[in-house]
């Protein structure tokens, strides 16, 4: 464990699984006091159980304001300030045009852009002048996937609230960037995919398509995050900062 977090409080939304939960692993072992979201609480007790260090879950779903407000309540039970915002919880489903229902729309949306936007604009009375605020975005922000352009698209709006905001904010020095993850080695991956033998040979195949040769794994994203959480990142602000091994930059 290091300290280069200690005394800081993170929030990591859709912390139970996959980048979320190797980020607040991290987050913690660096110090932190970490606030985690889930939607089910299993799952939440489940993380909480793998994070060493000062953890605390709020079982939500960001798509929901009541449940954001929970969040922060939760958060100002036990600290004044917020340093660090993680909005993460996000998610899709594969449907190709001619294909895509209100549902899946409203939901994908609800749960990428909505909840992104509001869990940010509630955090504003808590975050600390100079805070960090990482949002979750996606390489499908610039690169076209086949039966999966409502996700895309909400992955690129994710990414021009950072553009944006930075402009709101810029008085109380808040930076806001992006993160966008390739393919990750995660369950939410696996599940997309089919899983099992199905999931490894998509994974495999796109392995092949990537200059690094392979997948990227929770833990190296997070170790993104983290930087452009500490200080070492001071003067980096709106940024799409891509982790994927190259694969849209060719």
């Amino acid at each position: 464990m290091t300290d280069k977090f200690d005394k800081k409080v993170v929030v990591v939304t859709g912390g139970t699984s996959g980048i979320g939960l190797a980020t607040a692993k991290a987050f913690a072992a660096q110090g932190a006091s970490v606030f985690i979201t889930g939607r089910r609480q299993e799952t939440l007790d489940a993380a909480l159980k793998q994070i060493e260090g000062r953890v605390t879950g709020v079982r939500g779903d960001m798509s929901s304001l009541a449940d954001i407000d929970r969040l922060y309540d939760a958060v100002q039970q036990q600290h004044a300030q917020i340093d660090v915002i993680f909005a993460n919880a996000g998610g899709g489903e594969m449907a190709p045009l001619g294909s895509i229902t209100e549902d899946h729309y409203q939901s994908t949306f609800d749960t990428n852009v909505k909840g992104v936007l509001f869990t940010v604009q509630k955090a504003l009375p808590l975050l600390k002048d100079g805070a960090s605020v990482i949002l979750t975005s996606s390489t499908t922000s610039i690169s076209g996937t086949p039966a999966f352009s409502v996700y895309s698209a909400t992955k690129a709006a994710v990414r021009n609230f950072a553009r944006n905001w930075i402009l709101d904010l810029k008085d109380r020095h808040i930076r806001v960037n992006a993160i966008s993850p390739g393919v990750t080695d995660t369950e939410g991956l696996n599940h997309l995919f089919g899983g099992g033998e199905q999931a490894q040979g998509a994974k495999d195949y796109l392995a092949g398509l990537i200059p690094a040769g392979r997948v990227g794994q929770p833990e190296e994203i997070a170790k993104a995050v983290l930087f452009l959480a500490s200080d070492e990142a001071s003067f980096v602000n709106g940024v799409e900062l891509f982790v994927d091994g190259g694969q849209v930059q060719i």
